[in-house]
């Protein structure tokens, strides 16, 4: 979320600041080291490994050891491509991807070089997996440190950690890293780090092709002592754009900060296409197979694990209206990544493809939402997604932007379901969007009549639990302390093989 006051105080802010130069982490002295670690999920017996070197590695040199039960890392898998980068990134971006994984078991892995460490990791659950878990829904989280994290703006309240562990203090991330056992993967539908915001720091001001860098760097550097451990599945935001997110600035942005490069380069090799079906239905089968083709990952895409079927889509490109795309309300000129009406139809035939007696929970995952409080609502976004959500059934829509927690009735076409949480048709809506960020927290405004709980005194996040095929459980947690902020249980029958209403 932007707000034009906040750009306005910063630019006043910086033109009173010092200059200097952005502050780019050090480069470690032996540059196949590994940086910037995170894991996938690929298939329904795979992972991803990424990471990212400081040189190049060449074609079959991007390696991970694995092994299972005791860590004796007895296998080597290989990329048979060499690394990646784009204009104006000092790094390299490296995947390989581990095949023929045993389900739900531990592994352990460490990425070759003369300079890294020894990580595990869960393989994924086989849809229809009915064992209860758990995941996390963190939105809107940036860096910690003096490019990032505030609170309401109030700059007396800025986090002065270190730029990197292991001080990690009261960010969320501290949070998910202390909880690591507690849940199994982190859904994380856009605004990632926060690099766009680099002029809202004085010492940024003259340099900002390095500072936007610097910001990516630090912030996946961060993150990975959870995403190195635990899946990290994102879609983009609105801050993954361009180097600037001013209206209409995207132009004086350098070549490889615009149009979403970063995310496109971190992403695209990583997050994963639909899984094969596991319907017996030969037209579930048809409809998954046709989802596949239309899958544009890491823009839109879904994947199956035990009791859920998870869908990530892009509210910022591609569909009619949208806000960060060509002409859009944001200026932002991103996309499209995909044809005509591509995003949508790949929507509605993954939903369609979804056997309830397989996977009887039905999650979408976006970053602005179009049910919140205060004023922040994407309308566009509305009028692409709703009526695919509600015709088929989802049943809970994970949103961000919003720069705090809300949790919100089921709802369709502004109307609250009779059902209330007991067996609703409509999905149950929330905004997880505040994780912590430089833009600081967004009051809570005007509660609709949809409104169950919002919070913005602090930073906090989702956990989503699946307990069973028919209850749902959602808390919102405060990072600093991991109180129990809110909590609720959806209950849903799910009846029906395959959900059209």
């Amino acid at each position: 979320m932007v707000s034009l006051l906040l750009y306005v105080h910063g630019a006043l802010f910086l033109a009173a600041g010092a200059v200097a130069k952005a502050r780019l982490p050090p480069i470690p002295s032996d540059l196949t080291t590994p940086v910037q670690q995170r894991i996938a999920f690929d298939g329904p017996n795979s992972i991803t490994v990424s990471w990212n070197t400081y040189k190049q590695l060449g074609r079959g040199k991007a390696c991970v050891k694995y092994g299972t039960p005791d860590c004796s890392l007895k296998k080597q898998v290989c990329s048979s491509k060499s690394g990646v980068t784009y204009p104006s990134s000092r790094t390299w971006f490296n995947s390989v991807t581990i095949p023929g994984l045993s389900p739900a078991t531990k592994y352990c892995y460490q990425i070759v070089s003369t300079n890294s460490t020894k990580s595990t990791f869960l393989s994924p659950r086989l849809a229809g997996d009915k064992t209860p878990f758990s995941i996390n829904a963190i939105i809107d989280l940036g860096v910690y440190g003096e490019d990032g994290y505030t609170i309401k703006m109030d700059g007396k309240k800025r986090d002065q950690i270190p730029y990197i562990p292991p001080s990690l203090n009261h960010t969320t991330i501290k949070r998910l890293a202390d909880t690591i056992n507690q849940y199994e993967f982190v859904i994380h539908p856009g605004d990632l780090g926060y690099a766009d915001t680099w002029m809202l720091r004085g010492h940024n001001t003259k340099d900002g092709r390095n500072a936007y860098q610097a910001i990516l760097e630090q912030f996946y550097d961060q993150l990975s002592p959870i995403s190195s451990r635990k899946p990290y599945m994102a879609s983009p935001g609105n801050h993954e754009a361009a180097c600037q997110e001013i209206p209409l600035s995207t132009g004086h942005c350098p070549a490889g900060q615009k149009n979403f490069t970063d995310f496109l380069t971190r992403f695209g090799s990583s997050m994963p296409t639909p899984f094969v079906s596991t319907s017996r239905d030969a037209k579930a089968r048809i409809n998954a197979n046709k989802a596949k083709k239309l899958a544009k990952p890491p823009f839109w895409f879904s994947f199956e694990y035990g009791m859920a079927h998870m869908v990530m889509i892009d509210t910022e490109t591609d569909f009619a209206g949208a806000p960060d795309g060509p002409g859009g309300s944001a200026g932002l000129d991103g996309g499209p990544f995909g044809g005509p009406n591509q995003q949508l139809l790949f929507l509605e035939a993954d939903l369609a493809s979804v056997d309830r007696t397989v996977t009887p929970w039905v999650i979408v995952a976006g970053h602005r939402p179009w049910y919140s409080t205060g004023a922040e609502r994407c309308k566009p976004c509305r009028a692409a997604f709703e009526g695919l959500l509600y015709k088929y059934g989802v049943d809970l829509a994970v949103f961000g932007h919003v720069h705090n927690s809300q949790r919100l009735m089921p709802v369709f076409n502004e109307t609250v379901d009779p059902a209330g949480l007991n067996n609703p048709k409509a999905p149950m809506y929330i905004v997880a969007g505040g994780a912590g960020n430089i833009e600081g927290l967004a009051a809570v405004g005007a509660k609709p009549s949809y409104t169950a709980f919002a919070y913005a005194d602090d930073f906090s996040y989702a956990t989503i639990s699946f307990v069973h095929g028919q209850d749902l459980r959602i808390d919102f947690y405060r990072s600093s302390t991991g109180e129990l902020l809110d909590t609720c249980t959806l209950h849903k029958l799910h009846r029906e093989q395959f959900v059209v209403q």
